[in-house]
């Protein structure tokens, strides 16, 4: 089955109001630059999606990508590890005056909620943020003489994650350290989008290299020299 699609604006069609949105990147590595700013184009064009929960390991930066999302007005609530970058502006301006939630989560237990979701476990026990604020109202249980938080799967609607190599039946190679979180929410969503580097015929990539197997991709579009979050936030470029 071919997965490719003609454009980036088809690739995000399927994102809708409220849905959960997960987002591939650990900072700039892995980022879906073009993914996302193919999705602000099409809120800017119709006032649609809005009131996305964004699942990502930051809240942005700059004035490009996840942080021009939120500057557009269009998350309602971030699920990530660490709201703070070097230019934290959007969301932190949005944060302060009340216009969009936090759920701050500890960055191996957001890997592992998302992993949980793609295995369908919906819950699982960990000693991290036991303690803490992060814990209240969690249930917790002592094992082997330690106390754990009970956390709780995490899934989304729709996917956005970037790769190196994807043949047309959606298996995907990453670029070193651009892996990150992205396998891991390619299964934890309901429909995932790839932006690939290179789309190659089916056969091309050794099977025994396949990091994210086909059977979790949805759809897949190819943006060859791709933008790289860091040189546009040096660049000085604000997005639209």
């Amino acid at each position: 089955m071919d997965k490719t699609v003609d454009s980036l604006a088809t690739a995000v069609a399927r994102v809708e109001d409220g849905m959960v949105v997960m987002i591939g990147g650990f900072g700039g590595a892995g980022a879906p630059i073009e993914l996302i700013h193919a999705l602000i184009d099409r809120f800017v064009a119709t006032g649609s999606p809005g009131k996305l929960t964004v699942v990502n390991n930051n809240a942005g930066n700059g004035r490009i990508g996840i942080a021009a999302m939120i500057d557009a007005g269009m998350v309602a609530k971030m699920v990530c590890s660490f709201p703070r970058s070097s230019d934290p502006r959007a969301f932190t301006e949005r944060y302060q005056a009340g216009e969009i939630a936090l759920e701050l989560v500890p960055q191996g237990t957001l890997a592992e909620r998302i992993r949980a979701g793609g295995a369908g476990i919906p819950a699982f026990y960990t000693p991290s943020s036991y303690g803490t604020d992060l814990a209240a109202g969690k249930p917790v249980a002592e094992f082997d003489g330690r106390m754990y938080v009970q956390e709780r799967w995490l899934k989304a609607d729709v996917a956005l994650i970037k790769a190196e190599l994807a043949d047309r039946q959606g298996n995907l190679t990453y670029r070193k350290a651009a892996r990150n979180f992205s396998p891991l929410m390619a299964a934890a969503a309901g429909f995932t989008v790839v932006q690939a580097t290179r789309v190659v015929e089916p056969g091309t990539i050794d099977a025994e290299q396949v990091i994210t197997p086909g059977l979790f991709v949805d759809a897949i579009v190819e943006v060859g020299n791709p933008q790289q979050e860091e040189a546009l936030i040096r660049a000085g470029v604000a997005y639209p």
